[in-house]
């Protein structure tokens, strides 16, 4: 683009949009919903505000609020602005952040469950250093898997079908869900031989905290037990605490492959009969609509699919 293509258009975005001023302030009634609540968040007048608005109605030739008794709605074109002008404060903002913090431009934030942040990335962290010294990474946890992204997730881990309507899915991995045990509980417990035996055993469960994850009590309808009955030795909501307890040697857990690699590859963990099953579902990295496919994107789906990066 040429310097006098890039005048032209600078001077029809200030055509369009004569103020900042008025879209910071349109931001402020849309959110709280008030004009009195936005002039005094602003520190300045409600006639003021009230200038800004109609400032920017005059400009789009459209209301962007119904004005109700003692009341303000969005009007539908009011909507859609206020969606793109609060992502894109959103955005500044976190720019501005990084800026005053001296946090250089390749800090990428990840969304993901716990057990993901905990049993896939967290032991990869030495390998991702050394292949990629200066990206800073930063995680964002939650119990169950990303559904919604706040305006400064980079990228996201999802487990389902791929197919998400708010970003774009790169595959990462399937999975294959077996029991496995410490060496030290199969040290003192025979082996399960067979299904029904399961019924018999101490079994550590979780709690199913997102589309797809399979319970003891859904693996063995897997397999064709249709009403199994069940010896809970221990049961929590996080998938965390199931491994853990485990490993500690409190029975049988279901492990997933991709998750407890490094905890089987350690020893910590032993898979102790051929059954399995194999979700129908598999983990994909997302990046949420809006952000750019960064290069550093494939390096980071490599990191994540290579079991060879676990740091033992």
């Amino acid at each position: 683009m040429q310097p006098s293509d890039i005048d032209k258009k600078v001077k029809g975005y200030r055509r369009l949009i004569p103020s900042m001023t008025a879209l910071l302030e349109f931001e402020a009634v849309a959110r709280l919903a008030s004009f009195t609540l936005a002039a005094q968040e602003l520190g300045v007048t409600q006639a003021a505000v009230s200038k800004q608005i109609r400032l920017l109605e005059d400009t789009l030739e459209t209301k962007l609020f119904h004005r109700l008794h003692r009341a303000i709605k969005l009007t539908h074109e009011g909507y859609v602005l206020h969606l793109v002008v609060a992502e894109s404060i959103h955005r500044m903002a976190s720019v501005f952040d990084k800026i005053v913090e001296g946090i250089g431009e390749q800090e990428i934030t990840i969304a993901c469950t716990e057990a993901f942040s905990h049993l896939r990335i967290l032991p990869r962290l030495i390998a991702l250093r050394t292949l990629q010294p200066k990206l800073k990474l930063r995680l964002m946890t939650q119990q169950v898997s990303p559904g919604s992204y706040r305006d400064d997730v980079d990228l996201a881990v999802r487990f389902g079908d791929g197919k998400w309507e708010d970003g774009s899915s790169v595959f990462l991995f399937d999975e294959e869900v077996f029991p496995v045990c410490s060496p030290a509980w199969l040290a003192g417990n025979p082996a399960p031989s067979s299904i029904t035996d399961f019924l018999d055993v101490a079994l550590i469960d979780s709690d199913s905290t997102l589309e797809g994850w399979m319970t003891w009590n859904r693996w063995c309808r897997e397999l064709g037990d249709m009403r199994p009955k069940l010896n809970y030795s221990f049961r929590c909501s996080s998938y965390n605490d199931a491994i853990q307890a485990a490993i500690q040697g409190h029975g049988i857990a279901l492990g997933w492959s991709r998750l407890i690699a490094h905890r089987l590859n350690s020893g910590e963990l032993i898979r102790i009969t051929p059954y399995m099953v194999k979700p129908k579902d598999a983990y994909y990295l997302v990046i949420p609509s809006g952000r750019k496919l960064e290069p550093i994107t494939q390096a980071l789906v490599d990191w994540l699919r290579d079991d060879s990066y676990l740091n033992h």
